[in-house]
């Protein structure tokens, strides 16, 4: 049966790590939501990055949650940005950011300013990043409440991320370190599960009625949270172990094989050589 609720992290699931939608999964997610089953996305990009992705997908009605929960949006054209606020959480990033500068003096650490972009202490490889980037002394980050704070250090690795977040006992803040030597700081508590539980009492569906797709880290309180999880093919272990399930890869469409199976399978578009 489909379920009620189809929850999707972008990166990595309906994207492909080149940021790249094939329209096999376009046209298997609108079946999705053509079925009658809400679709979500849920990711840890800002609402900034978010909307082209959504347009792409024609999800221009519902709800989506970015900054890993900190924020959800409604959804629907008839608004003048076409979106309204839901929830936007804050915090005060400054314990966090101080005592992470202490051990990560040489990181980038931006500050995201909901719906316009980040502020940030260096730059960021192109694209990983998107709105409008504002280089600021790093003092200016620990001025205002952030919805969610990133820390970047090339030189280090995601279990060196790992290893530092419990060495440290950080407080103040939910902590999901990326595929990169990639940390993600949102409010204390908040997480995509977080946001989607606000979405799904909206549209009046059960936890238990929701499908959740995803592949990092951040994905792991969706997960718990959801009725049933799917892990893609290419997620770490951890994330795996906590999936119920795994599917193919994102370079393999996975996340469209596996809606597919839900709809039975769709008409897909003819690829023409245009040479």
């Amino acid at each position: 049966m489909t379920p009620g609720l189809v929850a999707l992290d972008v990166d990595g699931t309906v994207l492909d790590h080149d940021g790249r939608l094939t329209d096999r999964v376009r046209v298997a997610v609108r079946a999705v939501a053509d079925s009658g089953a809400h679709v979500v996305i849920a990711t840890g990009r800002s609402l900034v990055a978010t909307l082209p992705v959504l347009d792409q997908l024609g999800l221009l009605t519902g709800y989506a949650v970015t900054s890993n929960g900190s924020v959800t949006v409604r959804l629907d054209p008839a608004l003048p940005q076409g979106w309204e606020s839901v929830e936007v959480v804050t915090f005060d990033p400054s314990s966090a950011l101080l005592m992470l500068r202490e051990h990560l003096p040489s990181a980038v650490y931006a500050v995201e300013d909901f719906g316009l972009g980040f502020r940030l202490t260096g730059p960021f490889p192109d694209g990983e990043l998107i709105g409008r980037l504002t280089i600021v002394p790093f003092e200016e980050l620990l001025r205002t409440p952030a919805t969610r704070v990133v820390v970047r250090s090339p030189e280090h690795t995601p279990e060196d991320f790992l290893a530092l977040i419990e060495r440290l006992g950080l407080h103040g803040g939910s902590y999901a370190v990326g595929w990169t030597a990639w940390l993600d700081i949102a409010p204390d508590g908040v997480s995509k599960a977080h946001g989607l539980a606000i979405a799904a009492r909206a549209l009046g569906v059960s936890s238990s009625d929701v499908l959740a797709v995803g592949d990092g880290r951040n994905d792991v309180e969706m997960f718990a949270w959801a009725g049933r999880s799917v892990a893609m093919g290419q997620s770490s272990p951890d994330v795996v172990a906590a999936a119920d399930e795994v599917c193919g890869t994102v370079e393999d469409d996975g996340l469209a094989e596996l809606l597919e199976a839900l709809v039975g399978s769709v008409d897909q578009p003819l690829e023409v050589d245009a040479s």
